[in-house]
């Protein structure tokens, strides 16, 4: 978007500069006597914009939600209509996604018929500076920085609260500053920040526009929040630094004022209604949804844990009622338990409780009732797929100490130890052995949607039946029926210029011709190559769209922070109906992956490497974060060497929720759901999607939070 230059040298721009940073940066001078503080109703300053995230109306804060947070809004100003997802991962970051609904703008009558335009952009937010009780918070941040740019800005912007009254002031760029009212603040440093490339994005759209990034003329804005003596109202009042002269509407839109009045009005704890008047001649109305997926818990009808026999009772020794408890109590699914030395090892998987501390507590329980005087310790020999992960030990005496007194919890907890597991139990007695369970069954709604694209939101809700039969321990057959309840896939029309295959755009074709369809029939076999090192086979109709056959290869050294693996895989696209014909497309495809616990957060980053389904090369990022409750939140994005040919865009993109079953019935399960926000239409950049992943099976060779969770131990 064309800029009006000021002369970054003039004194009055510099004198602006420093006035604008001082004010950004510090905001209030600390007096022998402060005048702000800390203090204030808990909901003020945390309202979603209009742009979605954290601010006022037009203008963003330096607020941020609490860690967790998932926040979905709606707002309108005419012409514009957005719709926003907002995510706050860590307590410092915050990560938006947003469609702009133009109501006077055509993608084009050849492209999306009598459609309205709709831009797709991600916004993300820095906090450098916490508030203190003389410093303001600080934020830094860019908006619509992973799209066209048609709304792309940059701001540094601070924060400070006294009271009911929470005060924002900052400086904008671009979309944000476009009233040009400070000469370039950066062009003392070089020239090239004095102006400010037009439109950014390439010609698709989709490309970081790096080259903008903090150039050009910037404008002050700011704003006040009050919190009224009614608890669910408050009320706004904004100055903000667009002036309206460059925007990507279809027709010209005027401003009579920069300074907007808004009210919130909070509904419920999740729920919250928005009025206001903006650019002093036009209504707004939104609507915003709020849950914070860290706190999501639910109270629980589990039966207690069974009660520990009196010191000086004989051990019961009835090892078969033994594993029924071990199974209907504690969750925990053994296969064998081998009365070896001085030890009970107990070789095993959780099915139930998400954590394994709880499942190890309750187990300790039976174990003690049942073993024999001579017995020290519990070892839990967790395995999964066939595969032995891991060893946790838990000496005896000490549990039944802290079981009785929770002074004792302390020296528990630092008796705990773990370490690799290599195999099954050799020698020793042992007291039960049962077969692998061969069927395994279930069924869940699923939910497939498309949103960005000149089609408009595009749905599909399915009723979906799965299932597992094990040949052994080590391998399985595995199934999926998927069937179409309610979609608008009907609307799918719209197929990017590409000369690439069109590996991923015959979407519309397979969940037309497939309402019916089978998703997955395949065989999969799993084995230990070394002490660190796992591997796994599998072939038959991989996914909706493809079948064949590969192998995953996975090297991962126990409670490493870093894993690497490599897939390899030759597959055949299906036909549209998904039963087992085959179409003419035939391809290999594979990737080298590295997994790394980075220790912020718990923040896991996954960067893969390789050849897509179109034969094009590049990688993906992959950033996510497991919080205390289960639930995880994450987002990606893949580059590849397509260029223009790429499809919609120029790289992919998207974010991911999964909840954790446990958080939503009173009885205890580790299943997860999923939910996705990422386009269908392109096929640059389109992976296999594999229904096993090594990584995923090997979870429990990650310590995790063994020895913060042991008060689960006494649930």
């Amino acid at each position: 978007m064309p800029f009006t230059a000021l002369n970054s040298h003039s004194l009055i721009g510099r004198q602006a500069l420093l006035g604008a940073l001082l004010a950004a940066g510090h905001f209030v001078l600390p007096l022998a006597t402060p005048a702000w503080g800390l203090d204030g109703a808990p909901g003020l300053g945390t309202s979603q914009s209009d742009f979605g995230g954290v601010g006022l109306m037009q203008t963003p804060t330096a607020r941020m939600a609490p860690a967790g947070e998932l926040s979905f809004s709606l707002s309108r100003t005419e012409p514009f209509q957005r719709y926003n997802l907002s995510l706050q991962p860590l307590d410092w970051f915050e990560f938006t996604l947003r469609y702009v609904e133009i109501e006077d703008r055509l993608y084009g009558r050849a492209i999306a018929g009598d459609r309205d335009y709709l831009d797709k952009g991600m916004d993300a937010k820095f906090r450098l500076k916490q508030e203190s009780r003389y410093w303001p918070e600080v934020a830094i941040g860019l908006r619509d920085a992973g799209g066209t740019s048609l709304f792309g800005g940059e701001y540094l912007v601070a924060s400070k609260r006294w009271h009911d009254v929470d005060v924002s002031l900052g400086l904008g760029w671009g979309y944000l500053g476009e009233r040009g009212d400070i000469a370039s603040p950066l062009g003392w440093l070089d020239e090239r920040f004095d102006d400010r490339p037009g439109r950014a994005g390439g010609d698709q759209g989709g490309e970081f526009a790096l080259n903008q990034l903090f150039r050009g003329p910037a404008a002050l804005f700011g704003g006040v929040e009050y919190q009224t003596p009614w608890e669910p109202l408050t009320l706004q009042l904004e100055y903000e630094g667009n002036d309206y002269q460059n925007e990507p509407a279809g027709s010209p839109i005027t401003s009579d004022s920069p300074v907007n009045l808004g009210a919130r009005y909070r509904l419920t704890d999740s729920l919250t209604l928005g009025l206001g008047w903006q650019r002093g001649n036009t209504a707004m109305a939104s609507i915003g949804f709020a849950t914070n997926l860290a706190e999501l818990r639910q109270v629980k009808r589990d039966a207690p844990p069974v009660e520990l026999n009196e010191p000086g009772t004989p051990p019961e020794g009835d090892w078969p009622a033994a594993h029924r408890q071990l199974r209907n109590n504690a969750g925990l699914r053994a296969l064998r338990i081998v009365d070896q030395d001085d030890e009970l090892v107990i070789e095993g998987e959780a099915t139930r409780f998400r954590s394994l501390a709880k499942t190890a507590g309750r187990a300790n329980r039976i174990l003690h009732n049942h073993a024999d005087a001579d017995v020290e310790a519990f070892r839990y020999r967790w395995y999964s797929q066939g595969l032995y992960l891991r060893d946790d030990v838990h000496p005896r005496d000490a549990f039944v100490d802290a079981a009785a007194s929770s002074e004792q919890e302390s020296l528990y907890r630092h008796s705990l130890y773990s370490q690799a597991a290599t195999g099954p139990a050799r020698g020793g007695n042992t007291l039960v052995e049962t077969d692998p369970e061969r069927w395994a069954y279930r069924f869940s709604p699923g939910l497939n949607q498309n949103l960005g694209g000149p089609d408009g939101y595009l749905y599909q809700v399915q009723l979906r039946a799965s299932g597992e039969y094990f040949t052994d321990a080590n391998g399985w057959f595995s199934g999926e029926l998927g069937w179409t309840v309610l979609d608008n896939l009907d609307d799918f029309d719209y197929i990017a210029d590409s000369d690439l295959p069109r590996v991923r755009t015959f979407i519309g074709e397979y969940l037309e011709e497939g309402e019916l369809g089978l998703t997955n029939l395949q065989y999969t076999r799993t084995a230990r190559l070394d002490d660190d090192w796992f591997a796994m086979g599998y072939g038959g109709l991989l996914e909706m769209m493809y079948a064949g056959a590969g192998g995953e290869l996975l090297y991962r050294p126990f409670n490493s922070p870093v894993a690497v693996g490599l897939d390899l895989n030759y597959v055949k696209q299906r036909e549209f109906n998904q039963r087992f014909g085959l179409r003419d497309y035939e391809t290999w495809t594979g990737h080298l992956s590295t997994y790394v616990q980075t220790g912020i957060e718990d923040v896991l980053a996954q960067v893969s490497v390789g050849r897509y389904l179109a034969g094009d090369y590049g990688g993906t990022l992959n950033l996510s974060r497991e919080f205390d409750s289960g639930a995880i939140v994450g987002a990606w994005a893949t580059f590849t060497d397509a260029g223009d040919d790429y499809g919609e865009g120029s790289f992919d993109k998207g974010i991911y929720v999964s909840l954790p079953l446990d958080a939503f019935f009173t009885t205890s399960t580790r299943g997860h759901m999923g939910i996705g926000f990422s386009p269908l239409t392109r096929d640059g950049g389109a992976r296999l999607d594999r229904r096993y992943r090594l990584y995923d099976i090997t979870q429990d060779r990650q310590l995790h939070r063994l020895w913060e969770e042991t008060d689960q131990a006494w649930r």
